[in-house]
């Protein structure tokens, strides 16, 4: 990920925060070293984090990690906290997953900032997979007309959370958010109303969760900005419509390929780097 980066955007316009273990911060100072990249970033440890807000997180991982153990780590739990956790300076911050390959340069997907509206507080893309159309079956039973886990373009899919551009400042500001962050009993009476009771994806399921009741705080990414890979869910009886959400009618233009469920990310046919 840090190499592709890299290698389409100059590096004095890069501000980079990384969260992680000492292992995983060892790793990066030594890819940075080798990337040349002489500037400093922000070191912010997992562990530390975990203890100075465990008392935010600790609600999230109880109702967004069910059994799943990998989805218990603090890591995934993180991002809605963001604007708590970085100084009141910093306004806008991509987070990032390390799964991904850049195609193209981070400034144009920072520039999608300039397009949210009033209510659009963070861009995320839509998930790529029936996951929501199978965890809502219930939901969706109750509510034949529904679209909420539908597919695009007019169903509300549910999203995948790595990559998000947090506008740090209107987060800061939203009542509305922050108020599910600060009264679990909110998120309870979500998850009961949508029989949403098997969730395990981390902070992508409370977004997608919130956006049932409040869509309109969200930016939706274009697919080409988080090209999802992982074909989990294609024979898993939803072969009828796995296409549906699988699609992305900008396979040409991809800027990120997101090599989700350890999907391999292919080789590029074209290598070009896009000047601004």
């Amino acid at each position: 990920m840090i190499t592709s980066l890299f290698q389409y955007t100059s590096t004095e316009n890069l501000h980079l925060h990384v969260i992680g273990d000492l292992d995983s911060h060892h790793f990066v100072n030594q890819t940075l070293q080798t990337l040349h990249y002489n500037q400093q970033i922000n070191q912010l440890n997992i562990d530390d984090l975990t203890l100075k807000y465990q008392q935010l997180i600790s609600p999230l991982i109880q109702h967004f990690s069910s059994s799943h153990t990998y989805y218990k780590d603090p890591l995934f739990f993180l991002s809605p906290f963001l604007h708590q956790i970085l100084p009141e300076n910093i306004s806008r911050v991509i987070m990032l997953d390390i799964d991904i390959r850049f195609d193209n340069d981070i400034q144009k997907l920072y520039k999608l900032f300039d397009q949210f509206n009033e209510n659009q507080i963070l861009g995320i893309a839509r998930e790529n997979q029936p996951v929501y159309r199978h965890l809502l079956w219930s939901y969706r039973h109750e509510n034949p007309s529904t679209d909420i886990g539908n597919p695009p373009p007019f169903g509300i899919t549910g999203f995948n959370s790595g990559v998000l551009l947090l506008d740090l400042n209107k987060i800061r500001q939203s009542i509305l958010f922050n108020s599910y962050l600060e009264h679990s009993f909110l998120i309870e009476q979500l998850i009961t109303k949508y029989h949403f009771n098997h969730p395990h994806l981390g902070d992508q399921d409370f977004y997608t969760l919130l956006s049932f009741e409040h869509n309109e705080i969200f930016f939706i990414l274009p697919c080409y900005w988080n090209r999802q890979l992982c074909t989990w869910w294609k024979g898993k009886g939803y072969d009828d419509v796995w296409q549906n959400y699988y699609n992305c009618n900008n396979e040409q233009n991809i800027s990120i390929y997101h090599g989700n469920c350890n999907t391999p990310i292919p080789d590029k046919i074209i290598n070009e780097k896009i000047e601004l």
